[in-house]
């Protein structure tokens, strides 16, 4: 079991919204006509975050992650400029999400002077037909070469890999090959994440039922997964993320112990944990268009907000931490003579329940059986 982290830490997220093409199964905040934005955006990150440093709601923080949308398709300067103006702790850790065909010797290096620490990789597939279904631009050549400039640049198996099972056309042995092929490459990941592909409303997947996963077969595709990456020493840790031990994601591991974060961008999310245990959630505009309108006037991005109550914060963060590998206490759940159901699908260890590889699958089931 892995151990949860003795502190939750303080993190910062920043939403890059470029892409050079949307995926089919992609309804996340993206563009692939706004390049010409990038400067401005950039400009305008920087400044958002100069305001949570002047009203004092910045500590320095213990991760950064740079997602998207393909944060590395910005000029690594201009990333740097983002990363140099948020204050980090000492050994912060500061990841950037990367598409392989847009990885280069020379955006490296600029990511290694500005202080990133870790790359995540978006693979999602080895296997050429299955890329193309997915929409994905890069091959298998490119992940290759991506790994190796990663290494040459001092990174070592500090990656992660991003998989995706149950796309149109992949069958279980095409998904062996990609575990495989993954772990062959040079130098190996010390992290994977493995996702299940989902239809999200407004996408062309969602428009073409031909091509829509079957859960059976993503089900067999990931108990398949989980036993490979456990053979090679890879941990799984959360629902849909394996490790080597001490490889884990802090920055993902601050989300599912309820730590406080700031969203910078167009749509990023932030958290904050109140006086007397409540919370509070914000979000900023979806488009960077008017995200930077918004930064430039010096008003407010943010879109909307949310708040929660200890009590609400409290089911919320078992079932964040039912994901994981450190689970929840056996308290929290009837026990499997208490609800059939369960049988099976749960593990009891120092009187915490951890699901089981069955258990994961169910894992909503599960969930709906939490007691606060």
């Amino acid at each position: 079991m892995v151990p949860p982290p003795t502190t939750p830490g303080f993190g910062v997220y920043v939403h890059v919204p470029f892409c050079t093409r949307r995926c089919d199964y992609c309804a996340f905040a993206t563009w692939s006509d706004r390049h010409h934005l990038m400067s401005s955006y950039v400009s305008a990150c920087a400044d958002e975050v100069g305001r949570y440093k002047q009203s004092g709601a910045l500590p320095p923080v213990t991760s950064v992650f740079f997602g998207g949308g393909t944060p590395s398709l910005l000029p690594g300067d201009d990333l740097a400029k983002i990363l140099a103006a948020i204050p980090r702790a000492a050994a912060a850790e500061v990841t950037v999400e990367c598409n392989p065909e847009t990885v280069s010797e020379r955006l490296l290096d600029s990511y290694a002077r500005a202080g990133v620490t870790r790359l995540s990789f978006g693979v999602q597939s080895m296997m050429p037909h299955v890329l193309v279904s997915l929409g994905r631009d890069h091959d298998r050549e490119a992940v290759t070469r991506a790994v190796a400039l990663a290494g040459e640049a001092g990174y070592g198996d500090a990656y992660s890999v991003d998989l995706i099972l149950g796309a149109a056309g992949e069958t279980v042995g095409d998904w062996q090959s990609t575990l495989e092929a993954v772990l062959r490459l040079r130098p190996q990941p010390a992290h994977v994440s493995a996702y299940s592909l989902t239809v999200e409303p407004g996408t062309p997947l969602s428009r073409d039922p031909t091509r829509a996963p079957d859960p059976d077969d993503q089900a067999d595709k990931y108990l398949l997964a989980d036993r490979i990456l456990a053979d090679a020493g890879l941990q799984w840790y959360e629902l849909s993320n394996w490790a080597r031990p001490g490889a884990e994601s802090r920055h993902n591991r601050l989300y599912w112990s309820q730590g406080p974060y700031v969203g910078i961008g167009c749509a990023a999310h932030s958290h904050a944990v109140l006086p007397g245990g409540d919370s509070r959630r914000w979000w900023n505009v979806r488009t960077p268009d008017r995200y930077i309108g918004l930064i430039q006037k010096g008003d407010s991005p943010e879109a909307a907000s949310e708040s929660l109550t200890p009590a609400q914060r409290a089911l919320e963060g078992l079932q964040l931490s039912l994901r994981t590998s450190t689970g929840v206490p056996a308290s929290a759940l009837p026990t499997a003579d208490e609800d059939p159901v369960l049988e099976g699908l749960l593990t009891y260890t120092d009187h915490r329940a951890v699901l089981t590889p069955a258990g994961r699958l169910l894992a909503n089931e599960v969930a709906l059986r939490l007691r606060a």
